[in-house]
C-alpha cells in the first residue's frame, strides 16, 4: 500500500469503472468514499479492499438531491478527511426513439446525468478551493459529443455534462484544480454490457473478441494518468477507444 494521502470521493461508483476506479486510487495510497444510492451494493468491494489494508467507506447519496450531497461532503471532510479527488460517475443511459421519450423520462435522464454532475462539482470546488488543490474526474460518453438515434435524452444529458466539465475547468484551473473530462467511446467490458449484448444480438461473454470492449482497468488507468499530471501540462479532455473501434 502506498503513503497515506488525502480522500479519493466517488459518486456514482457502481461495479464496473466506479469499482475499478476505487482499486486504482486505493493503491495509490488514498482513502476511498464510495457513494451511491446504495451503498450496500458496494460492500464486497468495500471487504476486498479492507482486506488488503485500505481504507475505504461506503455512503449512501442520491446525487440528484442538493440537500443530501452537500450532508455528504460536509461529513466526509469532517469524520474522514480533506478531499483531494472527486469523480462523478453517475448516468442514465437510456435508448429510445424520439416518439417514445416522454418528459419524464428526458428529465430523469437530465437530472442524474447532467445535474447531478454540478451539484456534485460544485460542492467539491467548494471545499477545493480554499486549498488550492484538488482534481475533479468526470465520466463522458460517446453521446457527450455524437447525438444518435435514440439517446436523444441521453445524449442532451451527456452534452450538458461536457459543457459543465469545460466551463468548470476554465474557471477552476487558474486557481489550482484540475477538472477532466473523460471520454468513453466504447463498449465497457463489464456485466451490464455483456448482458446487453447477449440480449441484442445473442453473443455469450466468451464470444466477444478480445480487447473489443475497453476494460474498467484501463479507464482507472486513464483517470490516475491524468491526476498525476503537472501543472504545466494538464489535459481537460480524453478519448478512450480500443483499436478496433470505427470512429
Amino acid at each position: 500500500m502506498g503513503e497515506s494521502r488525502g480522500v479519493a470521493m466517488l459518486v456514482g461508483a457502481g461495479d464496473a469503472i466506479g469499482a475499478a476506479v476505487a482499486r486504482r486510487f486505493a493503491s495509490g495510497g488514498y482513502t476511498i468514499c464510495i457513494c451511491r444510492r446504495d451503498p450496500t451494493k458496494s460492500q464486497a468491494l468495500v471487504d476486498e479492499l479492507r482486506a488488503k489494508g485500505h481504507n475505504i467507506h461506503a455512503f449512501s447519496v442520491d446525487a440528484r438531491q442538493e440537500a443530501e450531497v452537500q450532508k455528504l461532503f460536509a461529513g466526509v471532510e469532517r469524520d474522514i478527511g480533506p478531499i483531494e479527488i472527486c469523480l462523478f460517475n453517475a448516468g442514465s443511459n437510456v435508448n429510445k426513439p424520439l416518439l417514445e421519450t416522454t418528459e419524464k423520462l428526458f428529465f430523469k435522464a437530465w437530472e442524474l446525468a447532467c445535474y447531478a454532475g454540478f451539484l456534485v462539482g460544485r460542492e467539491a470546488a467548494r471545499v477545493m478551493l480554499p486549498r488550492r488543490c484538488g482534481t475533479i474526474l468526470f465520466t463522458g460518453a460517446t453521446a457527450s459529443i455524437r447525438g444518435n438515434k435514440g439517446f436523444v435524452a441521453f445524449s442532451s444529458a451527456k452534452f450538458g455534462l461536457r459543457a459543465l466539465a469545460q466551463a468548470m475547468a476554465r474557471e477552476l484551473g487558474p486557481k489550482n484544480i484540475h477538472v477532466v473530462h473523460l471520454i468513453i467511446d466504447a463498449g465497457v467490458d463489464s456485466e451490464a454490457i455483456h448482458q446487453r449484448m447477449k440480449a441484442a444480438r445473442g453473443i455469450e461473454a466468451s464470444e466477444i473478441p478480445p480487447d473489443s470492449l475497453t476494460k474498467t482497468s484501463s479507464i482507472a488507468e486513464a483517470y490516475w494518468f491524468a491526476h498525476q499530471q503537472s501543472r504545466d501540462g494538464w489535459t481537460h479532455e480524453l478519448d478512450l477507444r480500443p483499436a478496433v473501434e470505427k470512429w
